[in-house]
């Protein structure tokens, strides 16, 4: 059988390849399971390892890397495609793609015809829901709703990321504990977060690059860019709360309380509040204020605002 697994789902994928292993005899998977890299595949090699008869197993499994990307486009190609139609029965001959899959390329093509297409892509909305309260039920631990959906806040919808992080949660509650909101906002950092802070970090220093491809980041992140512009008049009414509150000789912890905010966040606001004085933080946060009237009211759209304040803030 051919397969193809590809998507942007490291983890999903990766799961999925591990349950094909897992189908040969464990004592003889060293012998009839071959590894092949697709940035420098040899037809022959490829040949030689599919159709090597199986040793005390019923089938053979063969895993290409990147060879749909990196097979130059012509006879190499057109050599590769001939031969997928003469794998024996007694080998599963698996394609893994790490990187995008052009689709329309003769190989995706004749994969899609006569073998299986596995694309996995970041889980959503009750499906990525469901999927946690699985995972945590996997490692004897139960995890609240509101905790599920904190987690997805803080780090998305990367799977391997997700996993990483109830890990450390179920490690941390203990087998047959309960994860809830608290213990989310004191294990697991804020993706998002930590994004909006180097973005901010890269204002601060007039880094112009760098901040437009900080809001790219946030972008592909799959917030909205009137939430960004929300999230940064957010961010800089913490700096001007924290600059006032400094002034006063408040330690971080208490200008945490004052603010409602996480020491960590307070913590960071105190180092890039140095780079901006009182006026320009004002200047900014007026200037933010404008912007989303103007993308309210239809006179500019939310991503040509973004870029606007990004090139403003950088002069």
């Amino acid at each position: 059988m051919l397969y193809l697994l590809y998507g942007p789902d490291e983890y999903q994928r990766s799961q999925a390849l591990l349950r094909m292993r897992a189908a040969i005899p464990a004592d003889v998977a060293d012998l009839n399971i071959t590894h092949l890299d697709g940035r420098k595949l040899k037809l022959d090699a490829l040949a030689a390892a599919c159709e090597a008869f199986p040793f005390l197993a019923d089938m053979r499994l063969v895993i290409v890397s990147d060879a749909l990307k990196q097979t130059k486009a012509g006879k190499e190609r057109e050599d590769l495609r001939a031969y997928l139609d003469r794998v024996p029965a007694t080998c599963d001959l698996v394609f893994v793609e790490n990187d995008e899959v052009d689709r329309r390329s003769i190989l995706f093509t004749h994969l899609k015809k006569v073998g299986r297409i596995l694309e996995f892509t970041p889980l959503q909305g009750a499906e990525l829901t469901r999927w946690v309260y699985e995972q945590a039920q996997g490692l004897e631990v139960v995890i609240e709703p509101a905790a599920t959906q904190r987690l997805i806040e803080f780090v998305g919808g990367e799977s391997r990321a997700i996993i990483t992080e109830l890990g450390k949660l179920a490690s941390y509650v203990g087998r047959g504990g309960k994860i809830r909101v608290a213990e989310v906002e004191l294990l697991v950092a804020d993706g998002q977060e930590q994004n909006l802070f180097s973005f901010i970090d890269d204002l601060s220093a007039r880094r112009l690059g760098a901040a437009l491809r900080g809001v790219r980041m946030l972008l592909e992140d799959g917030q909205a860019p009137t939430y960004i512009l929300f999230m940064l008049a957010r961010q800089i009414r913490i700096l001007l709360g924290v600059r006032e509150l400094a002034a006063r000789r408040m330690r971080a912890d208490e200008i945490a309380t004052e603010l409602g905010q996480r020491p960590f966040v307070v913590k960071k606001a105190l180092e890039q509040v140095r780079s901006f004085d009182a006026p320009t933080l004002d200047r900014l946060h007026d200037r933010l204020l404008e912007l989303d009237l103007s993308t309210k009211t239809g006179r500019i759209q939310a991503d040509v605002a973004l870029e606007l304040f990004v090139s403003e803030a950088c002069r």
